[in-house]
């Protein structure tokens, strides 16, 4: 039963807010694991990453050129060269050698070791080697075409990172130039937020697997895929279970296979249809409570844990309507897997904008409507149109939109030219997670 057609007194739903941290005190923060440092990104660092070393761990050159005593290049002008002679060459990954002399220079390359008393390197391209190298000369001297500055392209030791420093804190999520960092420490292995693992279950005899033959009065299932491809994106792990039919046997036996999981969603059979068996199924496996929230779409919804044995494992009873799954999604599943993974802020984003279309609010609700936010052609801002017709099962419009625009419960309606607040999605960019076992 859709959730657009149950009349009920709003006073006795939960507000957004209340149903929110009801299933955040559910899903909390899970244990760690170590996990090998190319399996660590899209992870919460569960540790205090320290360098054990000062990196660069020597003064190192910047350019490929000559290693100098800035004071003897004190006389070095563009048109008349300062010749030095070079008594030496350090290449990349060699050790220094001996203290530079006074009044002598080293050809040194990029990343090389600076020797003992080098105060500057002058690139080749303000020396005249090419010259030399043009009329057959050996390299034994160079002539200086500039004054260097002090340290000239010379990277110190430790200006990257000091000997003890926390690089990486913990409860940072891990992005691809943390793993680097955590490489240059010497670090090959990261302990981590282990990340959930979330079974997912369709319910209803109407629904088929895609793939399998359409019968009469069937339709495929979208949301089990929905729900498995929203898990991904942010970091937890899916167990796709499959669907179960409209009675307790079957519901059973799915959520017998759910139990190892960290989170179970299920989806469909949490409003007040003849058939809608979930909440009795797993009010008997659990404390669970089923609730309606004062939203637009995705008004019925089950929260609460199923025990088994010792443990008690989340679980959230979304809709079944697609859109209303997303919505749901989006505002109590997708908090509480980043809650589990140790990221505290999981509030979308929030823009301000001016609708091209008013949005009606009949039953004072908090309205969800699916819109494409983007920047007005005159320069005045950002605005909202409506992804596509609103219905709830309307899931083509959910795909298009960027982002959710809230009418508030205590308004009636908005108008087109109002001002709206827009939470907005992040399917455009890159997710917070990274399933490792894609």
């Amino acid at each position: 039963m859709s959730d657009d057609c149950l009349h009920e007194d709003t006073g006795d739903m939960l507000s957004v807010e209340e149903a929110l941290q009801q299933v955040l005190d559910l899903a909390r923060r899970l244990d760690v694991q170590e996990v090998a440092l190319a399996d660590a990104l899209g992870a919460v660092l569960a540790e205090d990453l320290v360098a054990g070393f000062a990196i660069p761990p020597f003064d190192n050159s910047g350019m490929d050129g000559y290693a100098v005593r800035r004071a003897d290049a004190a006389a070095a002008v563009e048109d008349r060269p300062l010749t030095l002679p070079v008594v030496g060459e350090i290449a990349a990954g060699q050790e220094p050698g001996a203290r530079l002399a006074v009044g002598t220079a080293v050809r040194i390359m990029t990343g090389a070791p600076v020797p003992t008393g080098a105060d500057a390197v002058i690139p080749f391209e303000n020396t005249d080697e090419e010259e030399r190298k043009r009329r057959g000369e050996e390299l034994d001297h160079i002539g200086l075409r500039v004054v260097p500055r002090e340290r000239a392209n010379i990277r110190a030791a430790g200006e990257d990172i000091a000997q003890g420093a926390v690089v990486l804190q913990r409860g940072r999520l891990l992005a691809p130039a943390d793993i680097g960092i955590a490489a240059s420490v010497g670090r090959t292995r990261l302990t981590v937020v282990r990340r959930p693992v979330v079974a997912v279950i369709s319910t209803g005899d109407e629904i088929v697997e895609p793939g399998e033959q359409l019968r009469p009065g069937t339709i495929y299932d979208s949301n089990s895929h929905t729900l498995g491809a929203l898990v991904r994106w942010y970091g937890g792990i899916p167990d796709l279970l499959g669907i179960a039919r409209d009675n307790e046997a079957s519901l059973n036996a799915f959520i017998d296979r759910a139990l190892g999981a960290d989170l179970v969603v299920t989806s469909a059979g949490v409003s007040r249809g003849e058939y809608d068996v979930v909440k009795a199924v797993l009010a008997a496996r659990g404390r669970i409570a089923s609730r309606s929230v004062r939203m637009k779409p995705a008004r019925p919804l089950a929260f609460g844990s199923l025990i088994s044995g010792r443990r008690s494992i989340p679980h959230i009873g979304l809709p079944g309507n697609p859109v209303a799954v997303v919505v749901a999604f989006e505002t109590f599943v997708r908090p509480a897997i980043l809650n589990m993974r140790g990221i505290g802020d999981h509030a979308h984003r929030r823009v301000q904008a001016t609708l091209d279309a008013g949005i009606a609010n009949r039953d004072h609700r908090r309205v969800y409507s699916r819109v494409v936010v983007y920047e007005s052609e005159d320069g005045s801002g950002l605005r909202a149109r409506p992804s596509g017709a609103q219905g709830s099962g309307i899931l083509t419009a959910a795909a298009a939109a960027n982002g959710f625009a809230i009418c508030p419960e205590h308004l009636e309606r908005l108008d087109p030219g109002d001002q709206v607040t827009v939470e907005m999605l992040d399917w455009d960019a890159p997710p917070t997670g990274l399933d490792p076992t894609r």
